[in-house]
């Protein structure tokens, strides 16, 4: 094995010249999702693009997936007919085909997601390469998915087309960007922003050795939104935009593949995470990103 746990995804030497990249994840009914609230079309889409997302994490591309599905028999109709809609648009234009799976019956939705992806050998992305000095990235706005999910549990009627929601029902992982770092060879380390920056930003850090220093000026957040702006950029989750570290004398294009990077801080020494605020002092970025041992949906 190339890589193993800690990182996005496992790394396997397969075919020569290239590595596979292993990835699985969890999308759990009252956990991830609301069955009363969410259309099954965005269960299907999301529960792939979740798992996909740790494959442009590394810089590669899928290949193709599996599929553990538990639910009870209610949903074997209508609900099951619309969440595999929602899954067969996003394998198409993933371009990352079923390959087989299983199926079984329970009260709740449980779905478990195992994609099987590739990069080239030598060019896979992990989070352990940031160095001080490095410029810290992040891809698109963040927050717009926390926003989403907090607009979704004040609705009654779910308007799907809601530009508001797009980003929490729909994400798109950003594998273009991935791939397009990967081949440049300008990135030292990445990972995808699954649980919030002021989450994942540390385990990047931790990775590599090093501490961070963001800057709240410069993130790009969503437009204001009942006063909680910054905090939904620091520790908002799901909004798989790709958080990447880049040496200090390296430039990089304003957008890539229509998407926006947006500099944000800085790798320093030590271990320390912190934030620079729009007063410009200095403050401990805390974790406030998802806990899926602290934090409940319903």
């Amino acid at each position: 094995m190339a890589l193993g746990p800690g990182d996005d995804a496992a790394l396997l030497p397969t075919r020569p010249g290239y590595q596979s990249i292993l990835t699985c994840d969890w999308f759990l009914e009252g956990t991830h999702f609301l069955r009363h609230k969410h259309p099954a079309d965005s269960v299907g889409w999301k529960c792939l693009i979740r798992a996909v997302s740790d494959v442009a994490a590394m810089g590669g591309r899928p290949r193709c997936f599996l599929l553990s599905l538990a639910l009870p028999a209610s949903c074997t109709g209508g609900w099951l007919d619309e969440f595999l809609r929602g899954l067969r648009r996003a394998s198409a234009k993933l371009s990352c085909p079923l390959a087989g799976g299983d199926t079984t019956q329970r009260n709740e939705i449980l779905i478990n997601v195992t994609v099987i992806g590739e990069v080239p050998t030598g060019r896979a992305l992990t989070r352990s390469g940031a160095r001080p000095g490095d410029a810290i990235f992040v891809s698109g706005r963040l927050g717009e998915a926390e926003r989403g999910l907090a607009r979704l549990r004040r609705m009654g009627r779910i308007r799907p087309n809601d530009p508001l929601l797009k980003k929490h029902l729909y994400p798109e992982p950003r594998l273009a960007l991935g791939q397009w770092l990967s081949a440049h060879r300008k990135t030292t380390a990445m990972m995808d922003l699954s649980d919030g920056l002021s989450t994942d930003l540390p385990r990047l850090c931790a990775a590599s050795g090093v501490g961070a220093r963001i800057q709240s000026s410069l993130l790009p957040a969503v437009p204001r939104w009942n006063h909680q702006t910054l905090e939904l950029a620091l520790h908002g989750g799901d909004d798989y935009e790709l958080l990447f570290t880049v040496r200090a004398n390296q430039t990089l294009p304003a957008k890539i593949d229509g998407v926006p990077l947006t500099r944000v801080g800085e790798i320093t020494g030590g271990r320390k995470v912190v934030l620079v605020t729009l007063k410009g002092s200095e403050q401990p970025l805390h974790d406030r990103g998802w806990n899926p041992f602290a934090i409940k949906s319903g």
